[in-house]
């Protein structure tokens, strides 16, 4: 038995928002406990939680946790303790692997090692296509059967619109989900950076907005088409938003993500050919990050994810051109959504659902996302007063590729619960379960 006592809770899916306790038992939550007061004898640990927040367990729906092919990046171990370190009670794991998340022996291998050296949940997506090569659709039931709660090729569009009309179709009948990875390669290929003034200074090929657009509009159109799921992943732009939104309105099964550094950073943080700026989608302008945060606070972005994608020094001390996309975000994601309650964008409910409940529901975790009794023990205790510095010698995932280096953080997860287990805190006298 378990006591966190006295905190803010926060749950969305209950409607809850209101000082209290949580009893927590075999994994589970067990009660709810209204009001500052607790029992005076409780048979079990209690967590001292006044004055800072109780939150359903954070999950992030956008993770690569480069395991299994490409360990000296991340591995399951490094990466879900940088989870838990940035609050994350659960993740999911995208399918660009070696050998690619394509055939059930692969997803089962990320589960098991999840379940021996992990610190949080995982939730491994399949490719859906073979080697990720746009062709050939993955067996859906065979890869979900295994363990997989989703399908993407994330890292590359599913190019063929006839094979992701299939795909749709297919996955239509068994309710999957397909995560779709917006990029139109002909619009993209040779680009670097951001089609603007930024990179056309510094003299780096350019990624025109429209090669997000177009393939999120074709997205939407095939989810109309099949009547199917699809969630974009990633959006940067604002026509991106703009396409959502209208999906939406139009009543269509489609939802999306966006990461911090897209309502964060803008495509001047490539300044100085700043590789750990690159990604892909790369940081636009100002009028698209004020975009996101309108579609965040409009509820037209159902999501924000990480997009964690570590990389070695090699593949980023390089020419910008040649440096791989992408940043390290777990352990940053917490405190940089946060900033959007200071800036008045989203309430606390909304921030949780952003990070948690909202993930829950799109991918169908049914016992996630919630402190309501019966849901797992998947609990984030945040002090949202913590004023911090991100300094490369605390990060927990193997590779440093982040351009928050050295920012002044506010808001961080104290302690953070993994089905009962602490798997990370800062509190004083509460120590990780071994």
């Amino acid at each position: 038995m378990l006591l966190i006592k006295g905190g803010r809770v926060i749950d969305p899916e209950s409607g809850r928002d209101e000082t209290g306790s949580i009893v927590i038992a075999d994994g589970k939550v067990k009660d709810f406990l209204p009001g500052g007061d607790a029992p005076r004898k409780f048979d079990g640990r209690v967590i001292e939680a006044g004055g800072k927040w109780v939150l359903p367990g954070l999950i992030d729906m956008h993770v690569h946790l480069r395991d299994p092919g490409y360990e000296w990046k991340e591995d399951i171990r490094s990466g879900t303790a940088a989870a838990a370190a940035g609050g994350f009670s659960s993740l999911v794991c995208m399918a660009n692997t070696s050998p690619v998340n394509d055939h059930p022996e692969v997803t089962r291998y990320i589960r098991e090692k999840a379940a021996s050296q992990g610190t949080a949940n995982v939730f491994p997506v399949a490719a859906v296509t073979r080697g990720m090569e746009g062709k050939e659709m993955t067996d859906f039931a065979e890869l979900h059967e295994a363990g997989a709660i989703a399908f993407s090729d994330d890292g590359m569009p599913v190019r063929s619109s006839l094979v992701l009309r299939r795909a749709l179709e297919y996955a239509r009948a068994f309710d999957f989900l397909i995560l779709e990875h917006a990029e139109d390669h002909e619009l993209s290929e040779g680009g670097a950076a951001n089609e603007g003034w930024t990179a056309h200074r510094l003299g780096i090929p350019g990624v025109p907005a429209a090669a997000e657009e177009i393939a999120i509009a074709r997205d939407i159109l095939l989810a109309r088409q099949t009547e199917g799921r699809i969630h974009i992943q990633h959006i940067s732009t604002k026509m991106g938003v703009d396409l959502l939104r209208m999906a939406k309105r139009a009543g269509l099964r489609v939802t999306g993500e966006t990461a911090p550094h897209y309502f964060t950073l803008t495509d001047a943080a490539i300044e100085g050919y700043n590789t750990n700026a690159k990604m892909n989608p790369p940081l636009r302008g100002e009028e698209d990050r004020m975009a996101i945060l309108e579609g965040i606070g409009d509820g037209t972005i159902d999501a924000i994810a990480s997009d964690h994608a570590p990389h070695d020094e090699y593949t980023k001390r390089c020419e910008f051109v040649a440096a791989s996309s992408g940043i390290i975000g777990l352990e940053t994601a917490l405190p940089l959504s946060m900033a959007l309650l200071a800036g008045g964008k989203v309430s606390p409910a909304r921030f949780v659902d952003l990070l948690s409940a909202g993930p829950a529901r799109i991918l169908g975790l049914k016992e996630k996302g919630s402190l309501r009794a019966g849901a797992d023990a998947d609990v984030t205790i945040v002090d949202p007063e913590a004023e911090w510095e991100f300094r490369e010698s605390d990060v927990r995932s193997k590779s440093r590729n982040s351009p928050f280096f050295g920012w002044k953080m506010r808001g961080r997860a104290v302690a953070v619960l993994c089905r009962g287990r602490i798997t990370h805190s800062l509190l004083k006298g509460v120590d990780p379960d071994a």
